[in-house]
């Protein structure tokens, strides 16, 4: 008997990625293997939450993920 994956395609929650302007963001980097290989969306510092799935050093930086990464040294 084959099985049938019942999971849903999609999330409609979830980012297209496509956000204007394009930006990049700062993700905890087990975040992004975890999304690589077992197919869950990564959540950025900012809160974005998406399936990355382009070159990150083509698009400037979040500057939410920026703000929040300057506040997260500052502690410590």
């Amino acid at each position: 008997m084959t099985e049938l994956d019942t999971r849903p395609v999609g999330d409609p929650s979830l980012d297209t990625g496509d956000d204007d302007p394009k930006n990049s963001h700062y993700v905890k980097k087990e975040d992004i293997m975890r999304s690589a290989i077992d197919g869950v969306p990564a959540v950025a510092l900012c809160g974005k939450t998406w399936m990355p799935n382009r070159d990150p050093e083509k698009y400037p930086i979040c500057p939410k993920c920026v703000e929040m990464m300057e506040m997260l040294k500052s502690m410590d």
